[in-house]
């Protein structure tokens, strides 16, 4: 590789493989601070990556040569093979037909008729929060992605999907997540993960849990239209009039199902944290919910009429992005002003070190949501800040995951108070997702009334 790229040395990097493989963030950030906005270092110890937080390269490797620079390993062959090849997991041509496909999926349409399913699912499951936090502090992580999933589960199958079906699939997919993150970061452990059985363990989870949702699929084809995306999914044609073949709707499902809801679920999580220690944010974000929406339910229609909101959610997503990282691989050598990228280098644009740089943010560590009104995105550099990745391949469910955000967090806000429980070590930890490492433990009761000023009374009435 280049020798103008500053190098992280491969004992080095062997030797916090066991740090990395317990929170990569901690160990990037200190590799960035050290080597600066791009360096090299070898994933546990063996495969040599380039990371970089440099917008500059970012939108190169992201947007202006993107065709150069396919899904990396990790995704196409680690993913895939646990996920199958549905649009995380697919490259070129294949990726463009299912991204058509599947973007109606997400239009304004859909996401219309997805609302009332949506709301069901919530309903359903405030119902549940209702009563488990009659006796004392929850941890809100796990009941975020208990509610998360299950809204994004019935959107795609349907508001009669089971529960313990929902629950095996969730259970399944953050179990083999795991596995991947440490497949990835100590992949001198892979021999062993196939020799001890834990590889063929986490391939039978994965396959019950694929037939549980074949099994809908198969059933699907011969019920009335619903309005679900799994209808979509299973209406969308090709240029030639063929559909997806069912094995490619689950697979496209079970992706819809990872990236779905542990986006929304840790944005809400650390949304939640970051509120309770700013309490006039919190009663500036509530009242804001109840001058646009009163006592009514979120619609995918009101999405637009929360700017201050949506300036706290950007800077929650900012502070704590769900997707840390963005990996690709470089198909042809590539030249980004005097960073040269060999053909096969491995790019990690390392997401969470852009988003706390201190040359590209002011005091990156506080949580200011003024920095994220409308009037400072001109003013802000280009690919500086990218919660849902960039270019072509920004997250296709981005506008999904805002509506959900939306929804619950309306929801959780007019109908609570919430305090932090004393005596935790609030810390994120770096797996497929930025999840918090201890949890984050809540007491939560009705929430005090709010004053509002009433409606002046016309002249005359």
């Amino acid at each position: 590789m280049s020798a103008s790229i500053p190098a992280v040395s491969r004992f080095r990097s062997f030797k916090d493989s066991p740090a990395i493989a317990r929170n990569p963030v901690t160990v990037l950030q200190t590799y960035t601070e050290e080597f600066g906005d791009t360096f090299r270092f070898y994933l546990g110890g063996l495969k040599e990556a380039i990371v970089t937080i440099d917008p500059a390269v970012i939108q190169h490797v992201l947007k202006t040569n993107a065709e150069n620079y396919q899904k990396s390993e990790i995704q196409v062959k680690r993913m895939g093979h646990f996920l199958g090849k549905g649009l995380l997991t697919t490259e070129g041509q294949p990726w463009r037909d299912q991204r058509r496909l599947i973007q109606k999926g997400f239009d304004r349409k859909q996401l219309d008729a997805l609302t009332a399913i949506m709301q069901d699912s919530l309903d359903a499951s405030m119902a549940e929060f209702d009563r488990r936090i009659q006796a004392g502090p929850v941890d809100i992580y796990p009941q975020l992605m208990e509610m998360t999933f299950a809204m994004v589960a019935r959107s795609l199958f349907g508001a009669k999907l089971d529960r313990k079906d929902i629950d095996l699939v969730s259970h399944t997919i953050c179990t083999v997540q795991e596995f991947i993150v440490r497949q990835t970061l100590q992949p001198y452990l892979n021999p062993w993960f196939a020799a001890s059985g834990e590889l063929k363990k986490h391939e039978d989870m994965r396959v019950s849990a694929d037939n549980v949702l074949l099994e809908i699929i198969k059933q699907r084809r011969h019920q009335p239209p619903g309005s679900d995306m799994l209808q979509s999914l299973m209406d969308a044609r090709y240029a030639d009039g063929e559909g997806m073949t069912d094995e490619l709707v689950l697979s496209e499902s079970m992706q819809l199902l990872v990236a779905g809801h542990e986006t929304s679920s840790n944005g809400l999580s650390w949304l939640l944290y970051l509120m309770s220690q700013h309490p006039e944010c919190l009663a500036r974000v509530r009242e804001e919910f109840y001058a646009v929406l009163g006592d009514n339910l979120l619609t995918h229609g009101d999405v637009m009429k929360f700017p201050y909101t949506s300036q706290v959610i950007a800077e929650a997503l900012r502070l704590y992005p769900p997707f840390w990282m963005v990996d690709r691989m470089a198909i042809n050598e590539d030249r980004i002003g005097d960073t040269v990228i060999p053909a096969g280098a491995m790019v990690i644009v390392y997401v969470y070190g852009a988003h706390h740089a201190k040359s590209r943010w002011d005091s990156p560590e506080e949580f200011r949501p003024e920095r994220m009104a409308k009037e400072n995105d001109k003013l802000r550099t280009p690919f500086t800040y990218l919660p849902f990745g960039g270019g072509p391949r920004i997250c296709i469910g981005n506008q999904y995951a805002m509506l959900q955000i939306l929804m619950i967090l309306s929801t959780l806000l007019r109908r609570y108070d919430f305090v932090l429980a004393p005596g935790q070590d609030i810390e994120e930890r770096a797996m497929v997702i930025l999840r918090p490492k201890n949890g984050i433990r809540m007491s939560f009761k009705p929430a005090a009334a709010v004053t509002r000023e009433p409606e002046p009374v016309p002249a005359g009435v």
